[in-house]
């Protein structure tokens, strides 16, 4: 394969590169299947454990996660859903380089009314993400129930997955972290972001730390819940009113939808 550029040097001619390109791909494929098996000890009592095991095999096909906001029912000074997200999965930022976007709130102000809105804006779990798609490891890639993830242990901090998300909803780990929560362990050098509280959905919570925070202040602006089961809240709720998703011209069909915006 002749690269432009690139001069053949030594006995094997052009056909140094190619041969170079399969290694790289023959790694790549070990990554994938050996993380199945492999672990990594972050913290005492916390283990990195390869997603491709037991969080992806946890998924049911047959259900697709969403989430349902109600921007005209959250208020701009509120924001109990970033502390319950930041206590679930232990990421507070205290003051490092490392600016966590698992969940942030922001305000949309139209310029022609002057009206405004805050919303709670967190990985939107896209059925086509455009983050796997670029994901030259594997790490990034969606569960079959929609849930959009990371694999941190095959995760080479390569940061494509970042600059192609549309809704800067992916950060990466700067510094070495600590107090990890043994459910959501992290880990330096790796990206993160919302991964819908998978932990709380395979043990059968049926709900997000996100919203049992907004439940409990009383704003009920949010709701999660099964989008293939047309008897579930949240497919009633889009049902009765009409509802919006961020960037809708990339056509992603995102799992995160809003109303009131």
């Amino acid at each position: 394969m002749n690269i432009p550029g690139l001069k053949p040097t030594g006995a094997c001619g052009g056909g140094c590169a190619s041969k170079e390109k399969g290694a790289d791909m023959h790694r790549r494929d070990f990554l994938k299947s050996g993380a199945a098996m492999a672990t990594v000890t972050l913290a005492p009592g916390v283990t990195l454990m390869a997603m491709g095991s037991g969080v992806a095999a946890a998924a049911n096909p047959d259900v697709r996660w969403g989430l349902l906001i109600d921007a005209g029912k959250c208020p701009s000074d509120c924001s109990a859903c970033v502390t319950a997200c930041s206590n679930e999965h232990g990421w507070e930022n205290n003051g490092l380089e490392t600016d966590p976007q698992w969940i942030r709130k922001v305000t949309l102000k139209d310029r022609t009314t002057g009206r405004e809105n805050s919303l709670p804006v967190m990985c939107q779990h896209c059925e086509s993400p455009p983050c796997v798609d670029v994901c030259p490891t594997g790490a990034s890639f969606k569960r079959e129930d929609g849930i959009v993830l990371v694999d941190r242990h095959i995760c080479i901090g390569c940061r494509y997955c970042m600059m192609a998300c549309p809704f800067k909803a992916r950060s990466f780990v700067h510094e070495p972290v600590t107090g990890q929560k043994a459910s959501t362990p992290r880990g330096n050098g790796t990206v993160e972001g919302c991964n819908m509280c998978v932990h709380k959905l395979d043990r059968g919570d049926g709900t997000t730390a996100c919203v049992e925070a907004c439940n409990a202040t009383g704003n009920n602006a949010m709701i999660f819940g099964d989008l293939n089961d047309p008897e579930s809240d949240i497919s009633k709720a889009l049902v009765s009113y009409p509802s919006i998703e961020l960037r809708s011209d990339l056509r992603l069909n995102l799992g995160v939808r809003y109303q009131n915006i």
